[in-house]
């Protein structure tokens, strides 16, 4: 394991914020020297063109990957969410968040488990691995195994980073702030504040081991998903013991045959819609590196429960309306449940009705096609893009959706990228009618 990927996480407030002040400062200078070469070549750039740069997504990647926590979580959700807004290279680029995370060095990770498990906690195993078997955001995985036997994954979080939630999502708005790419009348004040409750609830590991056995009893009987246990005794707010459960990462199903690609891929979409009309519960982090796949069982392995959170009946609503006027192929109605939903300002409708009815044409001429739907197709993204590019030109008409509803859209966007990249092939219109029948 290479040197290179240990780095202790900074977890005094002040050290986080001069980190913060590094990567505004390379990014600025990155703009700067954008700036001085399209000037020289004749061209009068735009500050969202000198600022999305791939000189400067790398800075950003490099720079959240070491701060780790809500700083780094934020940037997945950006990589994860802009889908086919952002150009492919920046896409490409800050994707890299979803499996950079530095880990621990040795001695930080043996005084975290020494605060959480005592002096003597190596007596517990009679094997823990040093080095972890993943890292993410908040914290990383290490396999152990128990004196009879049992081999655990022991989900270690990073120190700090609880207590740096507010900070750092305050410091992250700050640089969109500075880098004009948000209007200053854009009110992000309710998603912020709802972003560090859901950031503060991931980093409750006693919460999640409540969401993993809710899950695990609601899931028990399905033979498409296996999901770990976790171990009480071994658990607490900053460390959490499960069971360790083999697969590799979803990206490798795609080396399977096309039939085994959409069993799989349909049993995902299934279990969004369940979360949806019938759990009214959702595990609302698409995050890929949640999902493995165990190629000799056929089985999905399910990790990571900390952003579930219960669906509000009034978004349930919403959303079966929006799907029923979608299989009726009905503009108006479209159009008044994405307003209903929130995905549409009274504003935008207003002043862009012309630019949302094509985009809504183009979508139901592509959702509406017979058959199987091909996920890979995505011959119309291009046309919606360019509809798209004139209602996101008038910054006074820039709207933030609820954010019950942009956590639930982030699942169910999240679940179609992934059979986007799977290249699977559903029976979409059918499975969305079965759940809302």
């Amino acid at each position: 394991m290479s040197q290179d990927r240990y780095r202790k996480v900074p977890s005094v407030r002040l050290s986080r914020l001069a980190s913060f002040g590094q990567l505004a400062g390379g990014i600025a200078g990155g703009m700067m020297a954008e700036g001085v070469r399209r000037l020289a070549r004749g061209e009068r750039p735009q500050m969202s063109d000198l600022l999305l740069t791939p000189g400067n997504a790398m800075r950003l990647t490099d720079q959240l990957s070491r701060l780790r926590g809500a700083a780094m979580k934020l940037g997945q959700m950006i990589s994860l969410d802009a889908g086919d807004l952002l150009p492919a290279e920046l896409t490409a680029i800050l994707a890299r968040l979803r499996d950079a995370a530095h880990f621990m060095p040795p001695a930080q990770l043996n005084q975290v488990l020494q605060t959480e498990w005592g002096k003597d906690w190596r007596r517990r195993f009679a094997r823990f691995e040093a080095t972890p078997v993943a890292a993410a955001s908040i914290g990383q995985v290490h396999r152990a195994t128990l004196p009879d036997g049992r081999v655990l994954a022991i989900k270690v979080q990073y120190p700090g980073v609880a207590a740096s939630i507010d900070a750092d999502v305050d410091n992250v708005a700050t640089l969109l702030r500075l880098s004009g790419l948000l209007p200053e009348t854009l009110d992000v004040a309710p998603l912020l504040a709802e972003a560090k409750r859901q950031l503060r609830e991931e980093a409750d590991y006693l919460r999640e081991a409540d969401q993993m056995r809710r899950y695990g009893a609601l899931l028990a009987d399905h033979p498409a998903f296996v999901l770990p246990a976790p171990v009480a005794e071994l658990s607490g707010e900053r460390v959490l013991a499960m069971d360790f459960l083999p697969g590799q990462p979803i990206e490798t199903l795609l080396q399977a045959s096309q039939e085994v690609r959409d069993q799989a891929m349909a049993a995902l979409l299934e279990l969004v819609l369940r979360e949806l009309f019938e759990f009214g519960y959702m595990q609302t982090d698409p995050n890929f590196a949640n999902f493995r796949w165990q190629a000799d069982t056929g089985r999905i392995v399910l990790l990571d429960f900390g952003a579930a959170r219960a669906v509000p009946d009034a978004t349930v609503a919403a959303y079966r309306r929006l799907m029923h006027a979608g299989l009726a192929e009905d503009r108006a109605a479209l159009r008044d449940a994405l307003l209903a939903i929130g995905f549409v300002s009274p504003v935008t409708l207003e002043r862009h009705s012309g630019s949302l009815d094509a985009m809504i044409d183009v979508l139901i001429g592509h959702l509406g096609r017979p058959g199987l739907f091909d996920f890979a197709d995505r011959s119309f993204v291009a046309e919606v893009r360019r509809h798209a590019e004139t209602i996101a030109a008038d910054r006074a008409a820039w709207h933030i959706p609820p954010a019950d509803t942009l956590f639930v859209q982030r699942k169910v966007s999240g679940t179609a990228l992934l059979a986007v990249r799977m290249e699977a092939r559903l029976p979409l219109r059918d499975m969305v009618a079965a759940k809302l029948a």
